[in-house]
C-alpha cells in the first residue's frame, strides 16, 4: 500500500558505509536519541513541546512520536510507523510553508484513539491537493487524509493547529 508514497522530497542524505548505517538505525540508538530529545524538549504527552522550525526538527518529532507510541503507549509497530509518517508530513508542512521560528507538537491519547497536533503561528490553511502517480511533492496531506481516521485544522487567535487522529486498539488487561 505504501510502496510509491512520496513526502521525503529534498531529504537526501550523503551515502555512508554500511556499518555506520547499521549503528545509526539500530533500535537501541533510536531509543537513546528519542530519550535525549525528550530530555531536551519535553514529553509531548504532558504538554506542547516547542521545536525550532528547521528541517532537522522533523527527525526529532519522528523520534518523539515513535518513543511515545511504542514505549509509553505500548501500541503496535504498524501504528507507530503510520504516526511517525504522518507527524513527519505535518511538521514538514509547518517548517516549509509557515515562515515560523518554532512550532508546537502535542500528543493525546484517549480510549481507542490517538491524536497528534502540530501548532504554528500561521493562519494560512493547508490545502489537500489532488495527487497524480508521478508527483514528487504535494503528497503530505494526501497521506494524512488516506492513513488517518480523521484530520483537520483548528484556527487559533494567533495561528492554527493541524491534527490527525487514528483509532487504536486498547490493550486488554493481563
Amino acid at each position: 500500500m505504501m510502496e510509491d508514497m512520496a513526502g521525503l522530497e529534498g531529504v537526501e542524505q550523503p551515502r555512508q558505509r554500511a556499518e555506520a548505517m547499521a549503528v545509526r538505525w539500530s533500535p537501541a540508538a533510536e531509543d537513546e536519541q528519542a530519550l535525549k530529545a525528550m530530555e531536551l524538549f519535553g514529553n509531548p504527552t504532558e504538554g506542547e513541546v516547542r521545536l525550532p522550525s528547521r528541517p532537522e526538527s522533523a527527525a526529532t518529532a519522528r523520534r518523539l512520536t515513535q518513543c511515545v507510541v511504542l514505549r509509553q503507549w505500548g501500541l503496535s509497530p504498524q501504528t507507530a510507523e503510520y504516526a511517525v509518517l504522518l507527524v513527519s508530513e505535518l511538521v514538514g508542512n509547518a517548517v516549509r510553508h509557515t515562515g515560523a521560528r518554532a512550532f508546537g507538537l502535542r500528543m493525546l491519547r484517549r480510549r481507542g484513539w490517538l491524536r497528534i497536533e502540530v501548532r504554528d503561528p500561521s493562519r494560512g490553511l493547508p490545502c489537500l491537493m489532488p495527487v497524480q502517480a508521478m508527483d514528487i511533492s504535494g503528497r503530505g496531506l494526501f497521506l494524512v487524509d488516506k492513513i488517518s481516521d480523521r484530520w483537520g485544522v483548528d484556527l487559533l487567535p494567533r495561528g492554527k493547529t493541524t491534527w490527525f487522529e487514528m483509532r487504536v486498539a486498547d490493550r486488554q488487561p493481563s
